[in-house]
């Protein structure tokens, strides 16, 4: 594990504010730093607006400093609130997706909400987050907030990780079993299967869907040796089930506290960024998304 900061994209919206609490708490487990980043893109505007309305201003000094002053006021409240953390905030001035993927090539991870002010309510995660998190060097959480509808997670409820035997899943599977392990709940893997998947070994799947699954858990399993004997308290449990790895894992993610996935799967092409899976998971989920890649 590194030693950077757990950097928060804050912009003082709903979302932000889940995302700090959120990465507040994984603070208090880590004992990581937190670092409020609100990225500051100035705007020009250019042209005859109509009767009445000037240009805008650039620079807006005035803008700037209310922003500072927002930052550092909620980073105050936050190290107030949790003193036992090095917690401050600080703006930067950019594009705020490319502002905060370099940002992220220092932090051990970094936190976003699923939509900023620029958001409108009830339409899916904002193009920021889609982007920094396609692009980010650490991995990357997603934290929406949470439906109205939907039931609060159980204090308990498991870390679940999206599995399927790829590189990236194999990331992600690491960054799940310390997540729960820090957490002291359950590990739960999630493997999902098509017939018209990859298989995993040589000579196609086979044509009884129950020998398939069974085919599958073995080799579920078979990863999971390793874990089970470096971590014998963790209860860990493995779903196999057919079906789309998306739906079946925001499913899961209605009763979980976190759901981690890599950022491509077996069947992502290489050079791509963020998978499909991921990519509807940050959309969709209940629970937090972590994406995870290697550095």
């Amino acid at each position: 594990m590194s030693g950077g900061p757990i950097l928060v994209g804050y912009d003082g919206s709903p979302d932000a504010g889940h995302a700090l609490a959120w990465a507040l708490d994984e603070a208090g487990r880590s004992g990581r730093p937190v670092r409020l980043a609100y990225v500051f893109e100035w705007v020009t505007v250019v042209g005859w607006l109509g009767p009445g309305v000037a240009p805008g201003v650039w620079p807006d000094e005035t803008a700037r400093r209310e922003v500072e002053q927002l930052v550092h006021r909620a980073a105050a409240d936050a190290a107030a609130a949790h003193p036992d953390l090095d917690v401050a905030g600080e703006v930067f001035d950019g594009p705020p997706a490319l502002v905060l993927q370099e940002r992220s090539a220092q932090a051990d991870l970094l936190v976003l909400g699923g939509r900023g002010h620029g958001g409108f309510g009830g339409l899916l995660v904002g193009s920021t987050a889609v982007a920094v998190t396609a692009h980010a060097r650490c991995p990357v959480v997603v934290v929406r907030s949470p439906p109205e509808t939907a039931p609060a997670a159980p204090a308990d409820g498991p870390v679940v990780v999206g599995f399927d035997g790829s590189d990236p899943s194999l990331v992600a599977l690491g960054f799940a079993v310390e997540r729960a392990e820090q957490r002291e709940v359950p590990l739960r893997v999630v493997r999902a299967w098509s017939p018209s998947g990859p298989p995993w070994r040589g000579g196609g799947a086979p044509a009884d869907q129950e020998d398939a699954l069974a085919a599958e858990r073995a080799a579920v399993e078979a990863a999971l040796a390793p874990v089970r004997k470096t971590y014998p308290g963790l209860a860990v449990t493995v779903d196999v089930a057919a079906g789309s790895p998306a739906s079946l894992l925001v499913e899961a993610s209605r009763s979980a506290q976190l759901v981690a996935v890599g950022s491509r799967g077996r069947g992502g092409l290489r050079g791509m960024l963020l998978g499909s899976v991921s990519q509807q998971l940050i959309q969709h989920a209940i629970a937090p998304v972590a994406v995870v890649r290697e550095r």
